[in-house]
């Protein structure tokens, strides 16, 4: 009796550790904020709320699904690329990484990152099941190198309590919006003399993305072919000029919070402290969420348009989006395949991630009545669904992008002349677009 109980428990060790082996683990890092404390068990999508949220319960939901694979989540500070060229220099990178649209060329060019076409065709996944924005922003030399999660933008998140009160709705309860430059400060002005605070909503502290964002949409809404040599950037114009011009009058005439840090502009509009908040699609869940609440600042008053076209050229706004990409490193076939059924579900839960206010990548999604009945979506998708309108240049990489915040921030704050700012600004990209 003795040896057979022995021998049943060797057995069931034997059974147990096989079962343990046999779960495929990967390595995923991802920015988009931490909320274990929330959302660390969750895996009903429906019930979450804003990236951080939806993207821990997806991941949640895709392990309840398939028990056989392990996702190891990392969080990093946004946008957590120090850190994975740390790692990759290291030969420690995880097997998949959020990235931006506009960062996979850097990446892409130095071999490190894999086309992940034969992962998607695994699963039947076809290229074409994507928007032309989503697959533009990853396909690099006919190659797809990441699978397109959404594409974003800048817009303006509107408090329409504040604009009635400034006097500054339609008859329709929808709100007048600036067409010109003139118009923008005229009606900044009505604002914040009617309300007493400022007009607009900005990140201006501690920021390399928001200066960017926005010069680069007043660039291209005056036809500023401003990478016409994918290998330069030419910021030394009169259109250039005019851009920062613009957003340093905002800040000297005392149209715009100054100061504020993303967090900080954040709880602002929602506090009620301003009359627009300039900011990206990804808030608009948050802030549905906070308009559907009795005794808040945007209680019954919220609504988002596009940021609107001031100057006479085009109607356009800088875009980007969020990939998942594969580091460069050895795998398991059963790695790559747990990395594949990955892709699949977050593909197939499109919808979900664009609760959040993104628009889709998978173009299915916006035929869905869900998705369209989502509220003020059809402010934006039908001024942001066509790629002419949202654009990053193809060139902006991550260190021109980081730079052109760098320079164009110290004449916004009267630190330096613009012509000084926008000369050193170009040379200082060119020089880092030169060695890359």
């Amino acid at each position: 009796m003795r040896r057979f109980l022995l021998s049943t428990a060797a057995l069931i060790a034997l059974t147990c550790g096989t079962s343990a082996q046999a779960q495929t683990k990967i390595e995923l890092q991802r920015f988009f904020g931490a909320c274990d404390a929330d959302y660390g068990s969750v895996t009903d999508v429906s019930k979450a709320v804003g990236e951080c949220g939806i993207i821990t319960s997806l991941i949640n939901k895709f392990e309840a699904d398939n028990p056989d694979v392990d996702v190891n989540v990392t969080t990093v500070e946004w946008p957590g690329y120090d850190q994975l060229n740390a790692q990759l220099a290291s030969g420690a990178a995880p097997d998949v990484v959020s990235m931006h649209y506009s960062a996979i060329s850097d990446y892409q060019s130095r071999g490190l990152i894999d086309p992940i076409d034969d992962v998607l065709s695994a699963q039947g996944i076809s290229p074409d099941s994507f928007t032309d924005a989503g697959r533009g922003g990853v396909t690099k030399e006919g190659q797809m190198f990441g699978l397109p999660f959404d594409n974003w933008t800048m817009l303006f998140h509107v408090n329409l309590n504040l604009m009635k009160q400034a006097g500054l709705v339609n008859a329709d309860g929808t709100p007048i919006l600036p067409k010109s430059v003139d118009e923008l400060f005229a009606q900044g002005k009505q604002f914040k003399e009617k309300t007493g605070k400022p007009y607009l909503i900005q990140i201006a502290a501690n920021e390399t993305a928001s200066y960017t964002r926005i010069l680069y949409t007043l660039l291209q809404q005056q036809n500023a072919d401003f990478f016409a040599d994918p290998t330069k950037i030419t910021l030394n114009t009169p259109e250039a000029k005019n851009a920062v011009e613009l957003m340093k009058k905002i800040k000297d005439e005392g149209l715009s919070t100054t100061g504020l840090d993303y967090a900080a502009a954040v709880t602002a509009f929602t506090n009620g402290d301003g009359g627009i908040a300039v900011n990206g699609t990804w808030l608009i869940g948050d802030f549905v969420a906070q308009s559907e609440k009795d005794g808040t600042a945007l209680a019954k008053g919220y609504t988002v348009y596009p940021v609107p076209q001031l100057y006479p050229g085009r109607d356009s706004t800088y875009a980007d989006g969020h990939s998942w990409v594969l580091p460069h490193k050895d795998r398991t076939p059963e790695q790559t395949e747990a990395i594949g059924k990955l892709f699949k579900f977050l593909a197939d839960n499109d919808y979900e991630w664009a609760r959040t206010g993104h628009l889709p990548a998978v173009k299915a999604v916006f035929d869905k009545p869900e998705f369209k009945a989502l509220p003020h979506r059809e402010n934006i998708v039908k001024s942001l669904r066509p790629a002419a309108r949202c654009r990053a240049p193809s060139s902006a990489s991550s260190p021109s992008r980081i730079s052109s915040a760098k320079k164009s921030a110290p004449p916004i704050n009267g630190d330096k002349t613009i012509d000084e700012a926008l000369t050193t600004a170009e040379s200082r990209i060119n020089d880092l677009l030169a060695n890359i």
